[in-house]
C-alpha cells in the first residue's frame, strides 16, 4: 500500500523531498504556514516592483539540472537562465571598483594585474577546487551522515588529505595569493557558509570553483521562478499543498508520529518530514520526551548570520552598479568578529546590493530600478525600527558616495526585514537567516541528525541538518531524506499498480 507523508514547510528542501517521495509513489501533503510556497525564497510585488525576498545568487547550475533530471525535466522547461557578465562587482573604496569577469582568460589577466604570477596560481587553485567540488557536491553531500560507516570509503580515505578537511580556508588561500584584494575576492564565497574563513575547512574552496568556473546565473523573472517550477512539478506529481496552514503540534504515541495538528485540524501520516526550522519543530512542536536534543545542545550550536534586508524601489535608472555588488570598503575581520566572536550590531559593516533590474526589466517599472540591500549581522540581536533606520542611513550614505549619485530622494518604495521577521515568518532559531555555520565541528555526522533518534517515522531536511545552508544544499537535502525514507518505509508498488488498474476498470 501507499504511505502518507506529511512535509512541514514548502521551502527548497521541503519541495525537493516532496517531489522525490511523490515520484516513488508516496501520498504527499505539504503543510505551509505562509501564503505562498518558497520559504525564504518567497516573492512579493509592490508599486510595480517584484522583489525576491531571500536568495539572490544562482550558483551550481548542475545541482538544479540534476534535480529536474530526476523527473525527466530541465530547468529550461520552466525558466530562462542567463549567465551574468560581469559575475559581480567589488567596491574596495572610493574610485576603487573591480568587475569580476565571467570569462576565465579575462579573470586570469585581472589577477595577474594585481599580483604577478597569480594567474598561474589561480589555475592551480581551481584545479584543486574542481576535485573538491566533484567529491564534495557530487558525493559527500549526498550522504545522510547517520553512521561513520558511510565515510569508510577508499576513495575518500585516499583523498582525505587532498580534501583539506583539517586545514582552514584562511590559511589555504594564503598559500596561493598575497594581495589583499585577491584574498577578499577569494574569501567572499565563504560568507555563504556562515563562518569566518579561519573556522571554515579548506574543503570549501569548492565554492570558488562554483563561483569562477561554473559561473553566476540568473533565472529571468527572479529566483522565485525556481520555486514556481518546483511547485508546478510537485503538483504534477500529485502532491497536495496546504497554504496558510501552520502546524501547532505533533502528536506522538509509542515512539511514532500519529498525526500533526495544524489550524486546529488533525493530519494523519505514516511519515513526517520536518522541512521547516528544525529547532522549532523539535523544541516547540514535539512533546518533551520525544526530543533528541536539549535546549543546551541548541544554544551551543554555531549559527550562520542573520541579516538586515531592505527592498527598495527607485524611480530612475542608476549608474555604476551591476546586478550583484559587494561593498568591501571596510575591514572584513572587524565585521566578522562582530558577527561570530562578540555578537553585536556592526560598527563598520560590509554589505551587498543586488540590482536585478540591470538584467531583468520585468522586476521594475520602466526607467526604474529594483534594489535589494543586505547586511550580514549576528543572530539573536535586539531588532527594532530605530536600529534598522540607523543602518539604512549608514548603508545609503556609503552606497551614494561609492556609486557617485543621489538615490534616497528617488526612493518610491521601501521595506525592511530582519531578525524579528525571520522569527515571525519562518520560526527561525534566534532569527538566523542561513542555518548552521559550516564549521568543522558542525560538518556531516556532527550536524543535527536527518532522522530523529527517538521517533521512528520522523525525519528532517533543510539548512539546520545535512548537508547545510544554501539553495543547492537544500535541494540535495530533500533528495537525501527522500532516499532514506524509501529505504526504511518501502512501498508495495505491485499492489499500487493492481489497485490503479482495478480503479481504471470501474
Amino acid at each position: 500500500m501507499s504511505k502518507k507523508v506529511i512535509v512541514i514547510g514548502a521551502g527548497f528542501a521541503g519541495l525537493s523531498a516532496a517531489a522525490c517521495l511523490a515520484k516513488e509513489g508516496y501520498e504527499v501533503h505539504i503543510l505551509e504556514k505562509n501564503e505562498q510556497t518558497g520559504g525564504r525564497a518567497r516573492q512579493f510585488e509592490a508599486e510595480g516592483f517584484t522583489f525576491d525576498m531571500g536568495p539572490s545568487w544562482y550558483w551550481m547550475p548542475d545541482v538544479f539540472e540534476n534535480f529536474f533530471a530526476l523527473f525527466g525535466k530541465k530547468p529550461s522547461d520552466y525558466y530562462d537562465l542567463v549567465r551574468l557578465n560581469p559575475s559581480y562587482s567589488v567596491f574596495f573604496g572610493e574610485d576603487d571598483v573591480t568587475d569580476i569577469p565571467a570569462n576565465l582568460s579575462e579573470l586570469y589577466e585581472l589577477f595577474e594585474s594585481l599580483e604577478k604570477g597569480s594567474s598561474e596560481k589561480l589555475k592551480a587553485f581551481l584545479a584543486d577546487a574542481a576535485y573538491k567540488y566533484e567529491v564534495g557536491i557530487n558525493d559527500l553531500v549526498h550522504r545522510p551522515s547517520r553512521s561513520v560507516s558511510e565515510f569508510i570509503d577508499m576513495r575518500l580515505l585516499k583523498g582525505l588529505i587532498k580534501l583539506d578537511l583539517l586545514n582552514s580556508f584562511h590559511s589555504f588561500v594564503r598559500k596561493y595569493f598575497k594581495h589583499e584584494k585577491l584574498l577578499k575576492i577569494m574569501e567572499f564565497p565563504i560568507l555563504f557558509l556562515g563562518a569566518t574563513p579561519q573556522k571554515t575547512p579548506a574543503l570549501y574552496s569548492l565554492m570558488n570553483y562554483a563561483d569562477i568556473s561554473l559561473g553566476t546565473w540568473y533565472p529571468m523573472g527572479g529566483m522565485h521562478k525556481i520555486i514556481e517550477a518546483m511547485t508546478a512539478l510537485v503538483k504534477e506529481l500529485g502532491v497536495k499543498i496546504h497554504l496558510n496552514t501552520a502546524v501547532e503540534r505533533v502528536v506522538v504515541s509509542q515512539n511514532e508520529v500519529k498525526y500533526v495538528v495544524a489550524n486546529g485540524q488533525g493530519f494523519e501520516c505514516d511519515i513526517l518530514v520536518g522541512g521547516a526550522d528544525y529547532h522549532h519543530i523539535e523544541q516547540h512542536l514535539l512533546p518533551e520526551n520525544a526530543r533528541t536534543y536539549t535546549p543546551k545542545y541548541w544554544d551551543k550550536r554555531s549559527l550562520a548570520p542573520s541579516c538586515l534586508l531592505f527592498y527598495i524601489g527607485v524611480n530612475k535608472k542608476l549608474k555604476n552598479l551591476q546586478h550583484h555588488n559587494l561593498f568591501f570598503d571596510e575591514d572584513f575581520d572587524i565585521h566578522a568578529n562582530e558577527i561570530y566572536t562578540n555578537p553585536q550590531w556592526p560598527s563598520k559593516p560590509l554589505f551587498y546590493v543586488c540590482c536585478p533590474s540591470k538584467t531583468d526589466s520585468s522586476v521594475a517599472p520602466q526607467n526604474m530600478e529594483n534594489l535589494f540591500l543586505l547586511m550580514p549581522v549576528a543572530p539573536d540581536l535586539e531588532d527594532n525600527e530605530k536600529i534598522r533606520s540607523i543602518y539604512f542611513d549608514l548603508i545609503m550614505n556609503k552606497l551614494e558616495k561609492l556609486t557617485k549619485q543621489d538615490i534616497r530622494s528617488h526612493i518610491v518604495y521601501k521595506r525592511s526585514y530582519a531578525q524579528k521577521n525571520f522569527i515571525t515568518d519562518y520560526n527561525a532559531f534566534k532569527g538566523n537567516a542561513y542555518g548552521l555555520a559550516n564549521t568543522l565541528k558542525q560538518t556531516a555526522l556532527l550536524k543535527p541528525s536527518i532522522k530523529s533518534k527517538k521517533i521512528s517515522n520522523l525525519y528532517y531536511t533543510g539548512q539546520l541538518t545535512v548537508p547545510g545552508p544554501g539553495v543547492p544544499p537544500s535541494l540535495i537535502s530533500g533528495q537525501v531524506v527522500a532516499k532514506e525514507i524509501c529505504k526504511e518505509f518501502k512501498i508495495n508498488h505491485k499492489h499500487i499498480k493492481q489497485k490503479l488498474e482495478y480503479e481504471a476498470t470501474i
